[in-house]
């Protein structure tokens, strides 16, 4: 029988370390990698993590290392869990150290900043067309992933045997891992979702209504739909767990930081005060530009996301986002077909 593979997860953050604790649990020698070594040393004295999830025991069995190359090198499948920002110059320091064999999953959501690509695309650039990528996305907060409550996601990859292992690494009696093999429908929902997250928060601290966030949440679908398709997605990915299902968690639940973020842009604060007392990376306030950058390359129109964009940038005011997009003409719901 062949031993188990070990695990290296890179990131210890909330999900890192909740994506780490759900593989330990499941049986698989594991190693959870920080770049802050106190932070560290406090894990392995306490068994929790007292920054991110501090009520939460760990497993045992599960090892923590502030080594970056040592975790590297002695791991046969790696799961990066890192800011969008931090992905390039993580898998680029993988190139010198991960074990030939080793394939390569990330469950971050977003884009390269400044270029805009899609992280399998930095991916295989930093380490070469012949290795295993994947991709973990879905809805799942990690607290209540930490916690051992039910949990769906999806695995993404080009090799449908390495969208397998990994999702044989998180499948569990609490967690299910589905399989697909369409990686950039499964990032652009796991990025896209977190502007539209912003949207709805905004109208729900405006105190706008139930109606309202389900007209965001639906037109905001459609958004993902139109953008998907003209890169060449698949439209089931984004009506799956990748799409609907993250899209729903993020627009409703309150552990979401996207969400909070619009939350107090609508009650009025400013965005610097917002993200700080967040006190963790908001991933949509990057994303918003790529995703505009994608639709203007592409002729599409997303009001949503514009506005979104512009709220960000402080060009508009929520009142005034609002108004813009309840004066915009009315039309078919679907003019040109479904995503239309």
């Amino acid at each position: 029988m062949a031993a188990a593979p070990r695990v290296g997860v890179l990131g210890a953050g909330s999900w890192g370390t909740a994506l780490a604790a759900v593989c330990a649990r499941n049986g698989f020698p594991t190693t959870l990698w920080g770049r802050d070594a106190q932070d560290i040393a406090a894990m392995v004295a306490s068994g929790r993590n007292a920054r991110y999830l501090p009520d939460i025991e760990l497993p045992s069995t599960l090892a923590c290392s502030a080594d970056l190359a040592r975790t590297v090198s002695q791991s046969d499948l790696l799961l990066l869990v890192v800011p969008s920002h931090a992905f390039p110059r993580l898998v680029e320091a993988l190139a010198r150290w991960r074990p030939a064999h080793a394939g390569v999953a990330w469950a971050t959501k977003g884009f390269e900043p400044g270029s805009g690509r899609f992280l399998h695309e930095v991916a295989a650039q930093a380490l070469g067309n012949e290795v295993e990528l994947a991709v973990v996305t879905g809805p799942s907060f990690a607290r209540e992933v930490a916690l051992g409550l039910p949990t769906a996601v999806t695995v993404h990859s080009e090799s449908a045997d390495f969208a397998q292992r990994v999702a044989d690494l998180l499948h569990g009696p609490a967690f299910r891992a589905y399989t697909g093999n369409d990686m950039l429908g499964a990032e652009l929902g796991g990025a896209m979702k977190n502007v539209l997250a912003v949207a709805t928060g905004v109208a729900d601290g405006l105190g706008l209504g139930l109606n309202a966030r389900a007209g965001l949440i639906t037109r905001g679908l459609n958004e993902m739909l139109r953008l998907n398709v003209a890169l060449g997605g698949r439209a089931e990915t984004l009506v799956g767990l990748a799409g609907l299902g993250d899209l729903v968690l993020t627009c409703t639940g309150d552990l979401s930081r996207n969400r909070r973020l619009g939350l107090a842009l609508g009650q009025g604060q400013r965005i610097a005060e917002a993200v700080a007392r967040i006190g963790q990376a908001v991933e949509s306030i990057q994303t918003a530009d790529e995703v505009m950058r994608l639709a203007e390359r592409h002729g599409l129109d997303l009001p949503i996301s514009d506005l979104v964009r512009r709220l960000l940038h402080e060009e508009i005011t929520p009142q005034e986002g609002l108004r813009l997009l309840l004066a915009r003409e009315q039309k078919p719901e679907y003019p040109h077909g479904l995503f239309g």
